[in-house]
């Protein structure tokens, strides 16, 4: 990795840690970055010419894998044409109308550049909406780097956040409250105590590893916004167009009042979403008070990327190939884990997946100890050395694309049935 590390090297000097996302600095896992010459299917290839298996696909957006041709084509298409306007193109219109087909829960969309900024706006239309200030979100579940979101739990299971971040007003960070994931009496408790804006959450976290909400706690949760006029916010930022087609909402059989997208739908190109009933929506300027703005919203790449991935994965067969490869992943994991005594195990649904270094599957951040954590480190290091890439993180969901093969999955077995036998 001399060119890997010399690059790391340079960019330490002219980028605050190298890196322009502070999880792809390696720190986590007590190591230094690959840096990546080309993408291809599967697989990544670095400035050093190693070859690795990603099961990351940039965070879940690469649900075709890495320069998938049909992608390729249209972007070519559709660049010939221009850049970008800053000005209406029909294909906005033409995504719209897919995502609403797609949701049942949408009946208006507007398009932003990232996950981050259809939070941020989704969480400034509720408090405008309902003309409260106070929001409630979970432990565990991030939404992105907004100033509301980087808050965490005080000293009781529901009192108001402090921030995790220097920067966060202290001011702004009374306005959240943070509680246990998967724990309603502690969401009871908040409503009691506090008129809220709106409710946010992962109904299948991604950012405290794979964790699934409980589908009792996720249907007594829509029932208590409705009871108290709050809004109930699903962040499908990761979840949405990856676990199925329609989310974590179709597989639970909840209708949230706003939907926030991201990664998937921008077919590989920056690209968030915020959406919701026309009511809520119609909020937004220019019909109503709540100001949302953006350069490159709707950009005409971006678009006609998104359109063609939507067009792609909406075949029925799909989801159906694209789950049972993931499944069987999870399945051998949890079969050799068993079979090992190890504690390790592994959950999946659609094309997402977890890995836990625990007897039981996690329900909520806490699950996940220091221990685990240990362990981990010396996991990602050994599939890394076998050119296998997991995420940096203990705390970091996976991705499987349509490219990846049971070839590829069963070489990937066999590399965790090697570390599980050198740990013993």
């Amino acid at each position: 990795m001399n060119r890997s590390k010399n690059i790391f090297k340079t960019a330490k000097k002219i980028i605050p840690g190298g890196v322009n996302s502070p999880v792809r600095a390696f720190s986590a896992v007590n190591g230094q970055p690959f840096f990546v010459k080309k993408a291809k299917n599967q697989y990544l290839y670095d400035e050093d010419g190693a070859k690795y298996i990603d099961y990351i696909g940039s965070w879940g957006a690469q649900i075709l894998g890495h320069s998938d041709s049909r992608i390729i084509k249209t972007i070519k298409k559709t660049i010939s044409n221009g850049i970008t306007y800053g000005i209406p193109c029909a294909d906005e219109v033409e995504i719209a109308k897919r995502i609403i087909k797609i949701f049942p829960s949408i009946q208006k969309i507007r398009m932003v550049n990232s996950g981050t900024e259809a939070t941020m706006s989704a969480i400034r239309l509720a408090r405008g909406f309902t003309g409260r200030s106070k929001i409630l979100k979970f432990n565990g579940c991030y939404h992105g780097h907004g100033d509301s979101f980087l808050i965490k739990a005080g000293s009781g299971a529901s009192t108001l956040g402090i921030p995790n971040s220097k920067g966060v007003p202290k001011g702004l960070a009374k306005e959240t409250i943070s509680v246990a994931y998967n724990d309603i009496e502690a969401v009871k408790k908040v409503i009691k105590a506090h008129k809220l804006a709106c409710i946010i959450i992962e109904p299948i976290a991604g950012n405290m590893n794979f964790i699934r909400s409980d589908k009792r706690f996720l249907k007594k949760l829509r029932v208590l916004c409705s009871e108290n006029k709050i809004l109930l916010v699903f962040d499908e930022v990761m979840t949405g167009l990856r676990v199925s087609l329609g989310g974590a909402q179709e597989i639970y059989g909840v209708k949230p009042d706003l939907t926030t997208l991201g990664k998937v739908l921008g077919g590989g190109f920056p690209v968030g979403a915020f959406g919701g009933k026309s009511k809520i929506m119609d909020c937004l300027s220019p019909e109503g008070d709540v100001y949302q703005a953006g350069t490159l919203s709707g950009n005409p790449v971006a678009m006609a990327a998104g359109i063609k991935t939507i067009d792609i994965i909406s075949k029925k067969k799909f989801f159906d190939d694209l789950c049972a490869n993931t499944k069987y992943f999870t399945d051998s994991v949890n079969m050799i884990a068993q079979s090992k005594g190890i504690e390790m195990c592994a959950d999946s649904e659609g094309g997402m997946f977890g890995l836990f270094f625990t007897k039981e599957k996690p329900k909520n951040y806490s699950g996940i100890s220091k221990r685990n954590i240990h362990q981990f480190i010396s996991f990602f290091k050994f599939m890394l050395t076998n050119g296998i890439y997991f995420a940096p993180s203990a705390y970091e969901a996976g991705f499987m694309s349509s490219k990846h093969t049971k070839k590829d999955i069963d070489r990937t077995i066999e590399t965790i049935d090697s570390w599980i036998t050198r740990r013993r």
